[in-house]
């Protein structure tokens, strides 16, 4: 399993992740911030999942292995 952790605080609402894994990632309507609809993805998403983390432009998207 993969674990997904954000910062909503430091993100600037591009949604590129929200674009590339809406299962996964939302934003908040107020201020466009990221929101994490689940913490945990299977391991064949993680290779999307980095992808998703090196392309958002303000670097609050953090995944780990749970190995």
């Amino acid at each position: 399993m993969i674990r997904i952790f954000i910062d909503p605080d430091k993100c600037v609402g591009a949604g590129h992740c929200v674009r590339a894994a809406p299962e996964i990632f939302d934003q908040n309507e107020a201020d466009g911030s990221v929101v994490l609809l689940m913490e945990e993805a299977s391991d064949h998403s993680a290779e999307k999942l980095e992808k998703d983390a090196r392309l958002c432009p303000s670097q609050v998207i953090r995944i780990e292995s749970t190995v």
